[in-house]
């Protein structure tokens, strides 16, 4: 019986790229590409030039091992319309999908949480230093901003929902035209800093937590993987396999051509520096460069990048608190207001607080998204009879839940 799984596992057939695939890797790149990446640079180079090297080159496989696992996950079930929500109570019933919709909540609430500092500290740089004003006070700031936003998804979802897709391709091609950009910029100081190589794999440990959070694209993965199963049938494994492989490419390439750009261009010190202002690198390289295009285009794109990942974000946060507290008792209505007046107030009180951003990402946003991204479809490969034939491969399995273990652990150790 082992031998016929193994056999299926890996006997997935070849199938060619055709331009809706593309676009297909296209969304799924589109919803990685958030504001994760603007503070990626910050905590990826912190460590060094060297371990950004090996962080680049484990991303990618990464990555793809961990969304192609989920894919996979979602196809095992019965049902061809079945989300991951669905595919769970299949699997491990009803408190297995409580549990799964309760972390999911958790994955993603965070990340608004996030937005909230994000969009009042970027918005606040520029005021103070491209528009050359006073500080607005924070409590009045983040409150506009953040009703702004909120009013945006209540009042207008679907306008807002085609306003962040549109807004994704200008993104990635300002992005891509600031990396080239800064080339002029490199300089040898990153690399001059001498690795301790024995502090080497404990830098890249704790790192794997913003990798997970900047190319996170688990959102988008249910729809996605529903769709290819409608069209192509038997052969949705192979076609899922490869399009998430394109993506993770994609990933690759784009974001850390980007990452190496900002870091080559900057000091250890500046981005020290960065870290402690609490904003994105777009933001901090807008304040020290005299470059109008830079001082005008950082702050926009970090405010398209951090507007456009709270809307997606907000729907799914107030969805998966909507799911969570309506009851026989709660009517979905009252439920709705309920978890819309928690989100903008806890949103509002973490925004005038002002943690840190990367210490927020690392310490609630990752560890949530790990253990569904990563950990979970593994589990189910060995424990669901109906995962047998979409098993990975051995070595695979063994690196996707290697590194979901280290994205979780790595931050239980920077709590202690």
């Amino acid at each position: 019986m082992q031998t016929t799984t193994s056999s299926a596992s890996t006997s997935v057939p070849k199938t060619k790229w055709t331009y809706k695939d593309f676009t297909w890797a296209l969304s799924l790149f589109g919803t990685a590409v958030g504001a994760g990446v603007l503070f990626l640079p910050i905590k990826a180079g912190a460590g060094g030039f060297w371990p950004l090297v090996i962080l680049a080159l484990i991303a990618a496989p990464m990555t793809w091992f961990a969304h192609k696992s989920l894919a996979r996950f979602v196809l095992s079930s019965k049902n061809p319309d079945a989300d991951i929500t669905d595919t769970v109570e299949e699997h491990f019933g009803k408190t297995g999908a409580n549990i799964i919709t309760f972390a999911y909540f958790f994955a993603i609430y965070p990340i608004v949480l996030i937005y909230g500092v994000g969009i009042t500290n970027t918005v606040d740089s520029f005021l103070i230093n491209q528009m050359g004003m006073e500080s607005i006070p924070r409590p009045l700031l983040s409150g506009v901003l953040i009703a702004l936003m909120t009013a945006g998804v209540v009042f207008g979802k679907e306008l807002m929902l085609k306003a962040t897709s549109a807004m994704v391709y200008p993104l990635v091609f300002i992005l891509l035209a600031l990396s080239f950009y800064l080339i002029p910029e490199w300089n040898t100081s990153m690399m001059e800093v001498a690795p301790d190589w024995s502090a080497m794999p404990a830098v890249i440990w704790l790192a794997i937590p913003i990798i997970v959070f900047s190319f996170n694209h688990s959102p988008i993965i249910s729809q996605f993987t529903k769709e290819q199963r409608r069209v192509h049938g038997d052969n949705a494994v192979a076609k899922t396999d490869m399009i998430t492989g394109g993506a993770a490419m994609m990933l690759m390439s784009f974001v850390m051509f980007f990452v190496f750009s900002v870091v080559l261009s900057m000091s250890p010190e500046q981005l020290a520096q960065a870290k402690a202002e609490n904003i994105s690198v777009l933001s901090y390289l807008a304040n020290v460069h005299e470059s109008p295009l830079i001082s005008l285009l950082g702050p926009l794109v970090a405010f398209a990048a951090i507007t456009s990942s709270y809307f997606g974000h907000f729907l799914g946060a107030h969805e998966g608190l909507v799911g969570l507290i309506k009851s026989e008792k709660t009517s979905v209505k009252k439920a709705e207001k309920i978890s819309l007046g928690f989100i903008v107030v806890t949103t509002w009180i973490i925004a005038i607080i002002n943690p840190s951003i990367l210490g927020m990402i690392e310490t609630m946003g990752a560890p949530m998204i790990a253990a569904i991204l990563f950990l979970m479809p593994v589990f189910a490969m060995y424990k669901v009879p109906a995962m047998a034939k979409y098993k990975t491969s051995t070595p695979v399995r063994l690196f996707t839940a290697a590194c979901g273990i280290a994205a979780i652990t790595s931050v239980i150790y920077g709590a202690l």
